[in-house]
């Protein structure tokens, strides 16, 4: 099995096989991404995209919010969700990275939309005045109790937050965590204990919570 995937290769390749492709400009994106950067399989990528923009199309968000842009797949992947004069916030700690994702900001005819911050997301959330209807985490697994104690109540009541990467390769079953390890997985119980939402783990890549905040919270 793919250390990104909790089924069997031949599994993972059906599935892809038997899901939307990306555009062309999203194949463009992620070629030039495994080509230009370190860690290039921080990107999203076809399956997983194609499941962000699924739920952002389904939600229609007016306001969306993602923590870590990187080179922007997942970015353009949910602002195909978006209402017509919605808007996505992505912020994003590397400087580095702006040029590339503003690039295809612009192709994708979304600059429009998508309003890319540069700095720290624990000092710029709070500086965001939006009730969103969508947030996607994936920045610094060590901060994501963080993240979500600062986005939870700019997401409005029935609103979605989502969170990549909380299986961790698998190693939030290990007895042995690391510091990332432990991070996460306190981060997945602490929403499993949260009665302020519902929520859901999928085995997809590297595992995905979902969770929907309360119409009542």
């Amino acid at each position: 099995m793919d250390k990104y995937y909790s089924i069997p290769n031949n599994l993972a390749a059906y599935a892809e096989q038997h899901t939307t492709g990306p555009s062309a400009l999203l194949n463009r994106l992620e070629r030039e991404t495994y080509l230009k950067e370190i860690n290039p399989r921080m990107l999203a990528g076809h399956y997983q995209g194609r499941l962000l923009t699924m739920i952002s199309q389904m939600i229609r968000p007016k306001a969306v919010l993602e923590v870590g842009t990187f080179t922007g797949y997942s970015a353009l992947c949910l602002a195909e969700g978006l209402q017509e004069g919605g808007v996505l916030h992505t912020i994003e700690v590397n400087e580095e990275l702006e040029k590339r994702a503003k690039t295809y900001f612009e192709r994708a005819n979304k600059s429009h939309q998508i309003q890319m911050h540069i700095g720290d997301a624990c000092e710029i959330i709070p500086t965001l005045d939006e009730v969103f209807d969508l947030v996607f985490l994936d920045a610094d697994k060590q901060s994501y109790k963080r993240y979500y104690e600062l986005v939870f109540d700019k997401v409005r009541n029935g609103g979605f937050i989502i969170t990549d990467n909380v299986l961790w390769n698998g190693k939030v079953l290990e007895e042995v965590q690391d510091k990332e390890t432990a991070a996460i997985h306190a981060f997945n119980q602490l929403l499993q204990a949260d009665e302020r939402i519902e929520n859901i783990l999928l085995p997809v890549r590297d595992g995905i919570m979902i969770a929907r905040k309360k119409l009542n919270s």
